[in-house]
């Protein structure tokens, strides 16, 4: 069914674009029921599905799914037909459990080597990160679930993440921290999720 979402978001109230925002549970949007908005499951995906135990209150306890190699080794395949298989795959388990949304790939460039999540990232190098995110977004947007790609932008560090600052020349930006996310939208992936550091 097709909708016009800048009509329907103009129709919404402020507490309830703020309701889809924050969301029902942890792995839920809220449902707008006045406007047949229903409610959609996300889950973390950038190398296989993380949803919750439908038998457990905590978002730490999973279901049992596949797990694929992390972005890290996938990208020392240079193969974008491969990650597209691999989306796909996960695109279909992602169907099955009733996920609407894969929150991946995650394409943040390698900048230091403490980056406690450089193994979901593919590489440090920009043009290698976009092919293989455009290749998996196809392959799971091909099963009908959407992507998020993630974290938008210079998402360097795990440590002090909400509060950081990644400093660089416009330069810098410019050639090395967008031009996967670029790429990515190209596609597009469905949405995008914003980091929580600030950029200088």
């Amino acid at each position: 069914m097709e909708h016009n979402i800048p009509e329907l978001v103009a129709q919404l109230t402020l507490e309830e674009k703020a309701g889809l925002c924050s969301g029902a549970d942890f792995w839920h949007t809220k449902t707008v029921e006045r406007l047949g908005i229903p409610t959609l499951m996300v889950s973390d995906g950038p190398h296989g599905l993380r949803t919750q135990d439908p038998e457990r209150d905590d978002p730490n306890h999973s279901r049992k799914a596949v797990c694929f190699p992390a972005g890290c080794s996938a990208a020392a395949s240079f193969d974008p037909d491969l990650a597209r298989r691999e989306g796909a795959a996960i695109g279909r388990e992602a169907r099955a459990f009733g996920v609407g949304v894969v929150l991946g790939p995650a394409i943040n460039i390698k900048r230091s080597p403490l980056c406690g999540r450089n193994f979901e990232y593919y590489s440090e190098d920009p043009v290698l990160a976009g092919e293989l995110a455009a290749g998996y977004i196809n392959g799971v947007q091909s099963q009908g679930v959407g992507t998020s790609i993630k974290h938008f932008a210079a998402n360097s560090q795990e440590y002090r993440r909400m509060s950081a600052s990644s400093d660089m020349t416009e330069r810098t930006l410019r050639e090395i921290y967008l031009p996967a996310f670029e790429t990515a939208s190209r596609i597009p992936a469905l949405d995008v999720m914003c980091s929580y550091n600030r950029v200088n």
